[in-house]
């Protein structure tokens, strides 16, 4: 039974895709759900798995291809076998004679009788002895008739120096830009052109979680199965301090201002494949710390093996960034369309502060916050970045919620 291997239903705003990989080659046996093709679109990658065993018998749209939903990729026999390789020949195919002619030297004739060294020069120096004078017994041509014959052409004329060879090679490599990349650049610059972005920051002292995390991580990850980090933290103080700062959460639509009553919070995920990408945890209000760590960790694999959807990339109503994981100090976020602002985390360093009059060494980190100052006032981001910092000082806070 013959298959059409076609462009699956694409998610909605994505008009077509780029046949971006074939893992198979036509007339490969393939077994079902095993991958057949990568397709980019501008947001995700999605893969096409093979839907029964059987051969791959036609490939018949080629890598970087742009197609369009319900467009046939390939053609799949089912339950074919794969043809037998061809037995490679025993015999060597005869060698293709050289279009140019290599010009020799004019052979010498055996009754000349040459000796060894006199053969010699002539190879080495492609002499045609019919213009050398014979001195020798019998007319023979000996060493010093070569040498004299030698002696007596005028010298070649001096080569022009050659040009320096630099130290190192001085490469270029041109690739095109994914669709992922393009899009992302796109949006980038669309936001610096449309929003008022601003940037404000702040330090939290991260000793109280530091000392929690490590009071509480054995038995938090023996009871759920997954590890404590500093997100799940941060995820809960922004919550809160949405809450108290509802135009933090809304978003610009034309001249309305659209105010979100949940809270789906952005996580920029790196490392993978396809760069940085921004899962979505929807209504995180309402989970756990453990249920914050846990979707975080699914986000992480799945972005490290290529299976991150679509529809956990769309929408959210605020983001959260840790540039601290590659060591960065601190940034200035961008935001991410069509939010209104970007928390951005930064390495925690051990620095010199002042408490009650003492200079000790504590656990620190700068805070920042890019900001829409068209929809949000300087007044209310620096008050928002606070909040963070007081409930993550103090995370008891964070339990009675005050």
């Amino acid at each position: 039974m013959t298959i059409e291997i076609k462009v699956p239903t694409l998610p909605e705003s994505v008009a077509d895709a780029t046949v971006a990989k074939w893992y198979k080659k036509a007339g490969e046996r393939v077994k079902r759900d095993e991958p057949l093709v990568d397709l980019e679109t501008d947001k995700v990658m999605l893969e096409v798995p093979a839907p029964a065993n059987g051969v791959l018998n036609k490939i018949i749209v080629a890598e970087k291809t742009t197609v369009k939903a319900g467009v046939v990729l390939a053609v799949l026999e089912e339950g074919a076998e794969a043809p037998a390789k061809a037995e490679v020949k025993a015999e060597k195919a005869e060698k293709v004679e050289k279009a140019e002619k290599v010009e020799k030297a004019p052979k010498v004739e055996e009754s000349a009788e040459l000796s060894p060294a006199v053969r010699r020069l002539i190879a080495e120096h492609n002499i045609d002895v019919r213009q050398i004078k014979a001195t020798g017994k019998g007319g023979r041509v000996t060493k010093e008739d070569i040498e004299n014959y030698l002696a007596a052409k005028p010298a070649p004329a001096a080569a022009a120096p050659a040009a320096p060879i630099p130290a190192g090679e001085r490469t270029e490599k041109r690739v095109p830009m994914s669709r992922l990349r393009a899009r992302i650049a796109e949006r980038l610059v669309e936001v610096q052109h449309q929003a008022a972005i601003l940037t404000s920051f702040n330090e939290v002292n991260m000793s109280a979680v530091a000392e929690l995390r490590q009071l509480y991580k054995d038995r938090f990850e023996k009871m759920h199965g997954v590890r404590l980090g500093f997100m799940s933290f941060f995820v809960k103080a922004v919550i809160e301090a949405l809450k108290r700062f509802p135009v933090v959460n809304a978003s610009i639509d034309g001249n309305d201002i659209i105010y979100h009553n949940y809270y789906d919070i952005g996580i920029a995920v790196g490392g993978g494949p396809r760069g940085l990408v921004v899962p979505v945890i929807r209504d995180a209000d309402a989970m756990s710390m453990a249920d914050i760590e846990k979707a975080i960790r699914q986000y992480a694999d799945k972005v490290q093996n290529n299976k991150i959807t679509l529809e956990e990339l769309t929408g959210g109503t605020f983001t959260i960034t840790n540039g601290g994981v590659y060591g960065s100090m601190l940034s200035t976020p961008i935001i991410n369309p069509p939010q209104s602002a970007i928390l951005g985390m930064h390495k925690i360093t051990d620095r010199p502060v002042v408490e009650n009059g003492q200079v000790v060494v504590r656990p620190m980190m700068y805070l920042a916050i890019s900001y829409d100052h068209r929809l949000i006032d300087g007044s209310e981001a620096v008050q928002f970045l606070v909040v963070i910092k007081e409930l993550l000082e103090d995370p008891s806070r964070l339990l009675l919620q005050i």
